[in-house]
């Protein structure tokens, strides 16, 4: 199969618009993968209120949803989490962030970082904030709806579960290891990933965006420990699959030593359908742009490399391959936000008639910066 040549295989902005109807998207992951995410979807986001601070494109999404996973056990979060019986805030408060006005005091304000203080030491504000939100109201749900509106967000944010969930993994060699800080340290392989306890409930609201979406994505982040955690929430992997929207999987730039080592592209996929019970998938956004010699030096010596774009498995696997530049390169590889979300928004904003997996073709989208 030859990879398509020549123009983009995606309409322009203003042909994209031509084609657009309000979408209603779902963002599902954790970790800093699905912040900066978030921070190129809500550029086609509408502003809340007067608020006009960020870059101005012409809004095409009317409701952008985050589900984030709650297992987090680890730093300033797991302290909070044993010390007030709570919901781990951090990849919540992430994301709150994310989806704010960033040059507003209040998002610089929730990620500033106390580094000394008898028992303020290593909490973040957002963390203590949320904290605090969570006894006043008694409800962690509410205490992430109110920081968003204090902080104007372009979209919503729901914990995958509201219940008290730790995750254990099944090792290769038979195995368990319990708790997400344990679990990424470990060196061994991960065979399966569990919650415990097994049967949490999502929010009512989470599934009613899964339903309603006109696309869904799930990654980047962390295999095991960010993406896979909230397929295991009963009825989110069932209305992922059941939903009749687009639905993208956001490869990660590279493997995470001690979790997804030598995993390729299509592993993550498989993976995600295993523990989703089904297909999940009908595209995947991967970058086709190599990591600098000095940036692979610096990855290797952490056991970490580029993730190998095995494209005919992914097509195996039902699923269109996206090729682009989606590698935003500094002191470490993180994904270039804009161009994600412009591909994302093109992918759902084709002609209506336009198939969902196209199996046979590997799209080389847009390559301008």
């Amino acid at each position: 199969m030859s990879i398509q040549q020549g123009p983009a295989a995606f309409p322009d902005s203003d042909q994209a618009r031509a084609h657009s109807r309000p979408l209603r998207v779902v963002a599902i992951g954790g970790g800093t993968g699905l912040s900066i995410l978030l921070k190129g979807l809500k550029r086609y986001a509408p502003a809340p209120g007067t608020v006009t601070s960020a870059p101005a494109i012409e809004p095409v999404i009317d409701k952008l949803s985050a589900v984030v996973t709650v297992s987090d056990d680890g730093g300033s979060s797991g302290r909070l989490r044993k010390e007030f019986n709570m919901l781990p805030p951090g990849d919540i408060r992430n994301c709150i962030v994310a989806l704010s006005e960033d040059e507003a005091l209040l998002s610089r304000l929730f990620q500033h970082r106390f580094n000394k203080g008898s028992g303020l030491e290593g909490h973040s504000f957002g963390n203590l904030f949320l904290a605090a939100l969570t006894s006043i109201t008694s409800d962690f749900a509410e205490a992430v709806r109110l920081s968003a509106e204090i902080l104007f967000t372009r979209g919503h944010i729901f914990p995958a579960t509201t219940s008290n969930v730790e995750l254990e993994a099944l090792m290769e060699d038979g195995s368990r290891v319990r708790g997400e800080t344990k679990i990424t340290a470990s060196k061994g392989r991960i065979k399966e990933l569990v919650l415990v306890p097994p049967d949490v409930e999502p929010l009512s609201q989470t599934l009613e965006a899964i339903a309603s979406a006109h696309l869904i994505t799930i990654g980047p982040g962390s295999l095991f420990t960010s993406l896979i955690p909230n397929l295991l929430v009963r009825g989110i992997p069932q209305a992922i699959i059941e939903s009749p929207a687009t639905k993208v999987f956001v490869c990660n730039l590279m493997t995470q030593a001690n979790e997804s080592l030598g995993l390729t592209a299509a592993d993550h996929i498989h993976a995600l359908n295993r523990h989703a019970g089904g297909r999940i998938f009908d595209y995947a956004l991967i970058n086709r742009t190599p990591v600098s010699p000095a940036l692979k030096a610096k990855y290797a010596l952490e056991g970490a490399s580029q993730i190998i774009a095995d494209l005919d498995r992914i097509e195996a696997l039902g699923v269109c391959p996206v090729l682009g530049n989606y590698l935003d390169e500094a002191s470490s590889a993180r994904h270039a936000t804009d161009r994600v979300a412009r591909d994302l928004i093109a992918l759902v904003t084709q002609s209506p008639d336009a198939p969902k997996v196209a199996p046979a073709l590997r799209f080389p989208v847009n390559t301008h910066s």
